[in-house]
């Protein structure tokens, strides 16, 4: 058994942890974009229905428009960071960022709307591919958790700031997203601040160094010397062996190093991509992307909805720091296990607590009672989720795969989340319209399972180098 490098642990004790800590924190701005990106759409949802009067099926694939294209850039992320460099394809991700933002503002059509969630999407995709393995790349072992953590905690910060502002924006339009605020209504503004930090993004990726693992792939020792000196400290020499130890004779992964098995992929790759699919079988998007409409369905007004939106996303922020605080004492798994039991629980008992709303033609609400119920419910649920698996499955995909297939097994374990992602957002309205209890018993259903899938698959990777964590998935495969 694998155990914990005492080089490493030495190496941890001399670097300039503030300096690391800030450079993974703008790498992680990728994450605040990603977060900003998916749920400032929550606040519009309703408004945007209504300016272009769709249908809710229509409206449902305009929101999940964006995650097509998170599959997409999450495919192409690990050509390009493999090609190009980490810090080039960060980047991109952000001028797309602001296209897509400026673009989202100002539509003609609901269709080009879409067309523009589409182009945020790959961003998005990008980011959540590149930020991670980035991170993982230029953290030491003993504290590499806590900073492949910050893009949870980046994720969730934009998430948080996106209902702000929604709420500051709808406050300024005198409630109401669709009432006009200066030249645009208030729904636009909503989704063209986005190329603010958009901006600020592109302008940190400027200050940080190319990660040491990319450099050494592309004969760049020397540099890549320099940054491990920076970062890491200790062993360097040691450091940069391992790398091409683990690199081997690969010069760029492809897609087809992740064939092997009895069923066409690596065991890795496949377990990559069930945790990916299971973060998001749970439903915790629904609760970012469509809670403002939610509650509103049971009866709660429209400024009232986005309060209790941002309510949802300050649980979110503190589960996250939660997680942060544990994931390298207690390790991933237990994390894992304790927040898919959590969820499974505050699931059952939301949907339960939805399944007594009052509807009367197309208007439903819910007793004060119920109604507090599936707020301390949905809320336990986000908390669990926060705590668990919204911060372990990034650290986990960042560093569970070996070396010489990480950025394409990233590339395909994370597009895996988006299509899934994209499958429980499209599916959610036509859901909810059938029984909303009986779609969050459905998502409670999947939390069980994850539990399952965890308890039987997932290893535990705290502690350990990348390097020698390749060589053991290498061994078992």
């Amino acid at each position: 058994m694998a155990t914990s490098d005492p080089v490493g642990a030495k190496s941890a004790g001399e670097l300039n942890i503030v300096h690391v800590t800030l450079i993974a924190s703008a790498a992680a701005m990728g994450g605040f974009l990603f977060g900003y990106d998916s749920s400032v759409i929550n606040g519009a949802v309703d408004a945007i229905q209504a300016h272009f009067q769709v249908t809710t099926a229509m409206t449902g694939f305009t929101v999940a428009a964006a995650l097509l294209g998170s599959a997409l850039g999450a495919g192409v992320a690990g050509t390009l960071a493999d090609r190009l460099g980490r810090i080039r394809s960060m980047q991109i991700a952000g001028v797309l960022f602001a296209i897509s933002a400026v673009g989202s503002a100002l539509p003609f059509s609901i269709f080009d709307l879409a067309a523009w969630r589409v182009v945020g999407g790959v961003a998005i995709g990008m980011a959540s591919v590149i930020a991670p393995t980035y991170i993982a790349e230029v953290s030491p072992p003993a504290y590499r958790g806590r900073l492949a953590s910050l893009q949870q905690l980046a994720i969730v910060l934009g998430i948080a700031l996106s209902q702000l502002v929604n709420y500051l924006v709808a406050a300024a339009a005198d409630g109401s997203a669709l009432n006009p605020l200066g030249p645009l209504q208030a729904w636009q503004w909503m989704l063209g601040v986005e190329m603010l930090p958009a901006l600020l993004y592109i302008t940190l990726t400027l200050t940080i160094p190319e990660s040491p693992r990319y450099l050494v792939r592309v004969g760049r020792d020397d540099k890549a010397r320099r940054v491990l000196s920076e970062v890491e400290g200790g062993d360097v020499e040691r450091r940069i062996a391992e790398i091409h130890e683990a690199l081997g004779s690969e010069v760029r992964p492809k897609l087809s190093d992740l064939k092997g098995g009895r069923f066409g992929l690596l065991p890795i790759v496949w377990i990559g991509m069930a945790l990916s699919a299971f973060q998001q079988l749970v439903g915790i998007n629904i609760v970012f992307y469509y809670s403002s409409s939610l509650w509103q369905s049971v009866g709660v007004d429209e400024g009232n909805s986005l309060l209790l939106s941002l309510f949802t996303s300050i649980v979110n922020i503190i589960g996250t720091f939660i997680a942060i605080g544990l994931v390298d004492r207690i390790g991933r798994k237990p994390l894992l296990l304790i927040g898919s039991a959590g969820m499974a629980v505050s699931l059952a008992l939301t949907g339960w607590a939805f399944s007594h709303a009052t509807v009367v033609g197309d208007s439903a609400s819910l007793a004060f009672g119920w109604g507090a119920v599936a707020l301390t419910s949905a809320s336990a649920f986000v908390m669990f989720f926060a705590l668990s698996w919204g911060v372990v499955t990034w650290v986990l995909l960042g560093e569970m795969f070996p070396l010489r297939i990480r950025a394409a097994a990233m590339a395909v374990a994370t597009a895996t989340q988006w299509i899934t992602n994209w499958l429980v957002t499209v599916s959610f309205p036509s859901l909810r319209d059938w029984n909303l209890g009986g779609t969050y018993m459905l998502y409670a259903g999947f939390a069980v399972l994850s539990f399952l899938f965890v308890w039987k698959f997932i290893s535990e990777t705290n502690g350990k180098t990348l390097e020698s964590m390749g060589q053991q998935q290498t061994a078992v495969e």
